[in-house]
């Protein structure tokens, strides 16, 4: 399989007066249907680097190639159109609607364009939460559910409008080892069973040393790429 994100030479300065360098020079390519994550300190870059792969950010100076089309210089409606299409976001803090069920919430990327949706939609949506175990709370209120329960509708919620890639940023940051490890084991039956790829930036070394590639963020810039194969 080909690429599905590439970032060359990406530069990111936050700042006018005072300027501060983010990233450095950073080149890199994700294999569509790969599983990666990404490791690094606190204030490396790591999180700036993600918003850019998932155009919420812009890079000072550089190229960002989604599914081989150049994103920069897009208008912000084709991002946003982009997003709802290609990318599905998990953060630590699910972000959940908790006015709506867990149903409700999952058919949301779905309803951000469309006032209605029909049988079929609502069927999938359904899927989707049987795919994560929770089918049977379908109708709960979010705020009913546990922190782990919350975070797998948020999954469902992501794969709504089945993107190609799946971005999370410490999405087990909140959770106790055992429901850390049910989400992860949804990340890797949903990377297996559609090919999405999935980037993960993550603390937990639990979830970094089970992924395909491990890349490591250090001051702004690659400083290793650690392989599957290369860890057995």
């Amino acid at each position: 399989m080909g690429s599905i994100i590439e970032l060359e030479n990406i530069n990111k300065i936050y700042g006018k007066s005072i300027k501060t360098q983010v990233l450095y020079d950073v080149n890199l390519s994700f294999e569509e249907g790969s599983f990666n994550s990404i490791i690094g300190s606190s204030g490396s870059g790591k999180t700036t680097l993600l918003n850019i792969m998932g155009t919420l950010d812009k890079p000072t100076s550089g190229q960002v190639y989604i599914d081989n089309k150049r994103i920069n210089g897009m208008s912000r409606a084709a991002l946003a159109s982009l997003r709802n299409r290609k990318i599905g976001f998990i953060f630590q803090f699910h972000y959940l609607l908790p006015e709506f069920n867990a149903i409700e919430n999952v058919l949301m990327p779905y309803t951000i364009k469309r006032f209605f949706y029909g049988k079929k939609i609502r069927e999938k949506g359904e899927e989707l939460l049987d795919l994560v175990g929770l089918s049977e709370f379908k109708n709960k209120k979010v705020c009913d559910l546990s922190g782990g329960q919350q975070q797998r509708v948020a999954i469902a919620r992501a794969l709504m409008n089945e993107p190609k890639i799946i971005l999370a940023d410490e999405p087990t940051g909140n959770l106790d080892s055992k429901s850390a490890k049910a989400v992860y084991d949804v990340f890797r039956e949903i990377n297996k069973r559609f090919k999405t790829t999935f980037i993960i930036i993550t603390h937990d070394d639990r979830i970094a040393k089970e992924a395909d590639r491990i890349i490591k963020i250090r001051d702004g810039m690659v400083s290793d790429i650690n392989y599957a194969n290369e860890r057995k």
